[in-house]
Formats: C-alpha cells, sequence, structure tokens
C-alpha cells in the first residue's frame, strides 16, 4: 500500500549506519549458498526444542507477573501452527466469508471464488459517474467495518484481547544474543491504563484535542503510547528522524504539542536545545530509560519536566483512571507525510478511517491470501510513524497475533528474524528488489548455480501462472530453501508497498518463497490502501482490486491525453478510509479533495480487461521535449533499475532538446562482478570512472528499455555516473524513499550540462 510512488534502491554505505528506517537495506541478504543458512539453522533449532506447551497450559502461564512472562521468553503459539491451514498447492477456491442480505449493511459483502475473482475484479456502481468496485461488495456498497462492536482502535485491541487467549501480544529482543521476551494482551493493556493514568495526572485531557508526540523507533512503549492515546482519546503526532529538524520543528509548532515521548537522548537533547533557541514550547517529555545528566541540567534551564517512561507508568498505576473510549469519528492520529518540496502535510485520519481500510483491505481477503489469525508471528521493522507499518500493526492486534520487534539497528534486522521466524514478513520494493538482486549476484559467479535457479524459477513459474503456489516441490529443496530460510523459514504473508515492484521480480519471490505475496497501492491520505493485487493475477503488472471500503475512479487528464472515456486517467478513491484533511491547510486540503470527497492521487492508471487498476503515469514530474513528446521519467526510472548494475537512476530532460540524459548510480555489489564478466576489472571507484564502463552500462539499460516497450527518445542517450546513492540522509530521497528531484536536479547540475554537451 504505497503512500507513495517511489523507487529506491539500498547502498553499502547504509549497510554501515545505524538508520531509523530498515527499509533502506537489508544486511547479509546475500547470495544463498553462504553462511545465512548456517546463521539461520541455530536459532531454528532452538526454536524447534522449545515447543511451547498446549493452548490452555500457555494461556494459564501467561496469566503469571510479568516478571515470569519475561524469564520463561514464552514462544509465541508455535504448537498451534499445524492446526493453521496448511499453504495450498492449488489456488484455493472461496472467497470471503460471505455475509448474509439482512446483516449491517456497513460490514456485509459476499464471497468469489478467487478462480473468477481475478478475472472480474471490478464491477460498476450503479448511478456513479462512471466508478468501480469490488465485485465482493452487495450493491457496490463499501463496508466500514467487520463487526459492529469493533469500530475505534480501542475496540480493535480489545478484540485482540479476546481472540489471543492469554497469548504475547508484543515481543523485543534485549541484546543481540538473547530470545525475544513477551508481554499478553492483558499485560500491554494494563501498561497501558497505568501510563494514559500517568499522562492525565500530568495535565493531559481524555479527549481529541489532547495530541501527544512520539518520536522513537518500534519498541513496545511506541505501542502502548499509541494504545493509550486510543483508549483515552487522544491523538497521535508521529516524529521522525529523517524529517530533518526544520519539518520536525513544523511539526512540533504545528501542532502545538506539549507532551511527547522520546526513546533516546540524543533526541531529547534535540528537543530541549529547540526549546532553548525559542523554536517552540514542551510542557513534558518522557524518556524511554534513563535521563542522562547533561538533559536533565538542559531541562531545568528550559523549564521543561522530563520524566522517564516508568515514572508515568508508576504514577499512574498508583492513581488509575478509568478509560475514556473514542467514537469512531474521532480524530485518532496526525501522520506527517514527506512530501518532495515544502513542509510535511499532516494527514487527519480517525478512528473509523483507520478501521475502515483495516476491514477493506483484510475482507477483500480474509480467508486466504490475506488470511491471519492469533496463531501468526509478525515482524515489525517498518517504521511505525508510517501509515503502512501502522494498518499491518492494527491487522496483527485485530486477530490477537504476536508483534515481535526488531532491535532498531537494520545491521540486526536477519538475525532478528531468524530467532522469530516469522510467519508475516511486509516488505516495501526497496527490500524486495535488494533480496532479489542479492540472489541473483549470488549465482552470477557459477554456471552450475545459475542454471539451477534458472531452471528452478522456469518450473515454478510454470505451475503459478496455473494457479499452483507450492513451496514443497523438489526446487524447493533443492534451491529455494536456502533463500526461504533467509526470512525465517515459515514466511507464509508477504505484502509490499511503497512503491512500484517489477512483475518480473514480484513473481520471482513468489516462486521463491512459496507464497501469494500480495502487493497495496494507496497513500497515506487513504489510510494506506485503495487496491489490492489478487491471486491468480501474476502477469498483467495491476494493483488489483478496490478493496471494500472505497471506490475508484478515472477523470480526465487532458494535459497528457488521457481520458476516462478510454479508461485512463488520474486515479481517484472514495470512502471510509479517505482522510479529513491536511491539519490547518485548507489550501492542500481542496487540492486533494475535491468537493464530492474524492481524494485525487495524482497516479494515472488504466482499467485492463479483467478489471484490475493498473498505474502507468503520474500526472506531476513529466516534461514535454523540443518534439512534443512527453516524458514520464518516474516510469523509466522503474525500467532503468532492473539492469543488475544500476542501484539507482534519475531521468532528465529539458523543452529545447530533443532527447533525455540520465544520472546513474552503479550497484556497489553488483558491480564489480557484473564489469568482470564483461572483461572490465578494477575497484568499484575506479570502474565508475572508466568510459569503457559508462557505455556498457548505457548500452545495457537502453536494451533493456527496448524489451520492456520504452520507445527512442525516452532512453537516455547519455549517463553520467556517480558512486554517491540517492538517500536520506543526503537529503535526495523523501523518508519514504521518493525522489528529491528538484535537489537531484540541484546537485547534478553541471554533470547534467556536460552530459547535454552535442546533444540536440
Amino acid at each position: 500500500m504505497s503512500e507513495e510512488q517511489t523507487t529506491a534502491a539500498a547502498t553499502t554505505e547504509d549497510c554501515q549506519q545505524e538508520t531509523e528506517n530498515p527499509a533502506q537495506e537489508i544486511e547479509g541478504a546475500n547470495n544463498p549458498e553462504e553462511q545465512q543458512e548456517e546463521k539461520q539453522a541455530e536459532p531454528e533449532a532452538q526454536q524447534e526444542e522449545k515447543q511451547p506447551e498446549p493452548e490452555a497450559q500457555q494461556a494459564e502461564k501467561q496469566a503469571e507477573p510479568e516478571v515470569q512472562q519475561e524469564e520463561k521468553q514464552p514462544e509465541p503459539q508455535q504448537q498451534q501452527q499445524d492446526q493453521r491451514p496448511e499453504q495450498t498447492d492449488v489456488m484455493p477456491k472461496n472467497g470471503s466469508a460471505p455475509q448474509t442480505e439482512e446483516g449491517d449493511p456497513l460490514c456485509r459483502f459476499k464471497s468469489i471464488p478467487l478462480s473468477e475473482f481475478h478475472l472480474k475484479q471490478t464491477v460498476p456502481v450503479e448511478g456513479s459517474d462512471g466508478a468501480r468496485a469490488s465485485p465482493c461488495l452487495y450493491k457496490g456498497q463499501i463496508i466500514h467495518y467487520l463487526e459492529p462492536e469493533v469500530r475505534t482502535l480501542h475496540d480493535v485491541f480489545l478484540r485482540g484481547l479476546k481472540a489471543s487467549k492469554g497469548g504475547p501480544c508484543v515481543g523485543w529482543r534485549p541484546g543481540p544474543d538473547q530470545g525475544f521476551k513477551w508481554i499478553t494482551y492483558q499485560q500491554v493493556l494494563d501498561r497501558v491504563q497505568h501510563f494514559g493514568s500517568g499522562l492525565l495526572l500530568e495535565g493531559a485531557t481524555a479527549d481529541p484535542s489532547q495530541f501527544i508526540g512520539i518520536f522513537s523507533q518500534n519498541r513496545v512503549e511506541w505501542k502502548i503510547t499509541e494504545q493509550a492515546c486510543n483508549s483515552y482519546s487522544m491523538v497521535i503526532v508521529t516524529l521522525y528522524d529523517t524529517l530533518g529538524p526544520s519539518a520536525i520543528e513544523h511539526i512540533v509548532k504545528q501542532c502545538e504539542l506539549q507532551f511527547i515521548v522520546v526513546d533516546t537522548n540524543k533526541k531529547t537533547a534535540t528537543l530541549l536545545n529547540c526549546i532553548k533557541e525559542g523554536k517552540f514550547n514542551i510542557k513534558v517529555i518522557i524518556v524511554v530509560g534513563t535521563i542522562d545528566d547533561d538533559n536533565k541540567k538542559l531541562a531545568d534551564e528550559c523549564g521543561v519536566k522530563v520524566m522517564t517512561f516508568s515514572e508515568v507508568e508508576e504514577n499512574g498505576k498508583a492513581n488509575l483512571k478509568d478509560f475514556v473510549p473514542p467514537k469512531p469519528d474521532d480524530l485518532n492520529t496526525i501522520c506527517y507525510t514527506s512530501g518532495t518540496t515544502g513542509q510535511p502535510k499532516g494527514v487527519m485520519l480517525t478512528h473509523g478511517n483507520i478501521v475502515a481500510n483495516q476491514s477493506g483491505v483484510y475482507g477483500t481477503g480474509k480467508k486466504e491470501f490475506m488470511y491471519v489469525d492469533n496463531n501468526d508471528v509478525y515482524i515489525s521493522y517498518l517504521p511505525l510513524a508510517h501509515i503502512f507499518e501502522r494498518l499491518l500493526a492494527v491487522q496483527m492486534q485485530f486477530v490477537g497475533a504476536s508483534m515481535g520487534y526488531y532491535q532498531g539497528n537494520v545491521k540486526l534486522l536477519l538475525d532478528d528474524i531468524a530467532v522469530l521466524r516469522p510467519t508475516c514478513f511486509p516488505m516495501v520494493p526497496r527490500l524486495v528488489n535488494r533480496i532479489y538482486d542479492k540472489i541473483h549476484a549470488g549465482v552470477a559467479g557459477s554456471s552450475i548455480k545459475k542454471f539451477l535457479l534458472d531452471k528452478a524459477h522456469k518450473s515454478k513459474l510454470a505451475k503459478l501462472r496455473k494457479g499452483v503456489v507450492t513451496r514443497s516441490s523438489i526446487w524447493d529443496s533443492l534451491v529455494f530453501k536456502k533463500i526461504q530460510n533467509l526470512v525465517g523459514g515459515r514466511v507464509r504473508f508477504c505484502i509490499t508497498g511503497a512503491a512500484p515492484v517489477s512483475p518480473d521480480v514480484l513473481n520471482f519471490m513468489r516462486c521463491a518463497l512459496g507464497i501469494y505475496f500480495t502487493e497495496g497501492y494507496g497513500q497515506t491520505e487513504s489510510c494506506c490502501g485503495i487496491s489490492i493485487t489478487v491471486p491468480g493475477d501474476y502477469e498483467s503488472g495491476s494493483v488489483g482490486t478496490p478493496v471494500l471500503c472505497n471506490h475508484l475512479k478515472l477523470v480526465d487528464v487532458p494535459e497528457k491525453n488521457y481520458f476516462a472515456k478510454d479508461g485512463v486517467g488520474e486515479i481517484c478513491a472514495k470512502g471510509a478510509n479517505i482522510f479529513k484533511g491536511y491539519y490547518k491547510d485548507e489550501e492542500k486540503t481542496k487540492e486533494a479533495l475535491d468537493e464530492d470527497g474524492w481524494l485525487h492521487t495524482g497516479d494515472v492508471g488504466k482499467w485492463l480487461p479483467n478489471g484490475s487498476l493498473k498505474i502507468i503515469d503520474r500526472k506531476k514530474h513529466i516534461f514535454k521535449l523540443s518534439q512534443g513528446e512527453y516524458i514520464a521519467p518516474e516510469k523509466i526510472e522503474q525500467v532503468l533499475v532492473q539492469s543488475p548494475a544500476v542501484a539507482q537512476a534519475f531521468l532528465y530532460g529539458e523543452s529545447l532538446k530533443s532527447s533525455v540524459v540520465a544520472i546513474i548510480i552503479p550497484d556497489p555489489e553488483a558491480l564489480c562482478g557484473w564489469c568482470s564478466s564483461k572483461g572490465e576489472n578494477g575497484s568499484y571507484e575506479e570502474l565508475c570512472g572508466k568510459e569503457s564502463v559508462n557505455k556498457l552500462i548505457l548500452d545495457d539499460i537502453c536494451a533493456l528499455g527496448k524489451l520492456r516497450g520504452l520507445l527512442g527518445f525516452e532512453l537516455p542517450k547519455k549517463i553520467h555516473l556517480d558512486t554517491e546513492l540517492f538517500s536520506v540522509e543526503n537529503d535526495l530521497l523523501t523518508p519514504t524513499f521518493k525522489t528529491k528531484r528538484p535537489q537531484i536536479q540541484k546537485k547534478y547540475k553541471e554533470e547534467i550540462e556536460k552530459l547535454y554537451e552535442g546533444l540536440q
């Protein structure tokens, strides 16, 4: 469920640094023939040795005090794994659970066999202006929730408490050499009441006018803070480092934040120094862990109360306050987007918005390809500051599943995965592409390994095209088992979002992991997903069917000759999941939401013959060449980065020129091997400086572009190679990895001018 359409590749430099966003890189996903299997085999064996007791005994043990819980480190109901429906070798025949015509009209939908669903993914909405809806809906009536008694995020957690049957809720690793420690849903709810009561003692109010900021990586305290807001009708506002100092200042000032939870002393110092400089005021800063002496002194100078998280909890525990449950229309969160220019915009989402989207996404395939239950284990590493991870966490809570938080260091992510062995693994395209590239780079030096990988891929791809999804074939044993072990060995549910992924890459991952691997599309403004792919539709490159909580339609983009009558146009969404507007920004709100409540996404799509939606362009980020041809650079860049030698690409053109040029960042890990196979040797830096290598890469991307159907004027005539990858840190990518085009253009101004020398 993409928050923004973007593409990016990881860097080796990223691997050497800790980052708040592990989507930037996955360290150690090397070729499947090497040491990764050995590292993961040991934790897997240890997991199997510690099989927990049957459910009744487990529930009894999890009712014990928290201290004992942590000492025992219970595994999240792995013994019930065999009770979950096994991954089938044929496409399931049943669709979503049927609801009766007499049921609540805001939560009813019908069953459609998947074998039919992927052939007819939308139907016209009667009486609308070209809108289309999921065929699972009754007469096009969108749903708002799955269960009438679950309409807010407070309700969601209480449902999860019951569904978990005393099972673990959230887990963490105290150290690299330790296993996961777990606390149950009931223990989390108790701590939520303690922390919420503590906030009220400090002067917070239990209503939607109370904003609580959180400036932290994913961790248990993040969940407790968020759920305290959910259960006491407060509003959570997310902050994250990669926004930059000016954006943080903008958010704190715009929301007038008086309470902020932070996870490190470094962030505490950042906030206190801003207060000292008069940029904003904060009443209480709550620090996870201890507060260092420098921050205590600085807080005294600024007149700010600084407390530890445990102090707030202990104070609240001694002065308990009843929950103040919110209403569905109450504001739940202000989630800031990261635009390519200007300050981030605060997207206002209600409890009803989020519940509707969770219901609309999950309901689309909750009995098959979206199936999750209280036996499932989820790895939480994508930033909770973004709506994609937030929505997935809500889904896990809805069914009472277990969520394990990574240690906050991307270099340890694979180790966390090996120990946790998740069944649910969310990914973003950057990570999907990275794993794909590393797998192929790992076999490039061996003709035998490459032959086996190609043979295995072709065999399983043929099955995939027949609707067969399996991980029990001979090729799984010989080749793909090692790849499956990279993600813990028992993943059965993967979903990707945040940007487009090549169908070839996605299908390879489906074959390698033996799972459906769903792709979603949407934005923060749509509360995450507005459409999702359906199993069986593996060749179209579409983003699937509308989710059950919204309608979709296409509107004319005359400046690019896209017209809705032709089944092509800007994608617009309307439904229970669409945001209420940008906080304190009426002008931007009117640009995004029209008078009829349709969200204009800025993406250009087309309806395919099977009714699915395919993204083909962006309304913006286009330019016209001297002969009148329109260029959509992001679409072309998606193709160029499929070259094994290329990590990132930036395409540029001018209206006075008839051709385009490109800045290319070669892949730091793949370039040397790729060049060696073509007779060019040297270090990464040396190769990037060679004209002969420049020509090799130019020829490769142009050949690839022609193969992918790009026109001659869409292919770069010249390229410049550089060794510095676009990143959040150098301000060339947004925190959601969308290319900052003006910044890149400015950085490479001289290089672009040189590329155009001699070109028309």
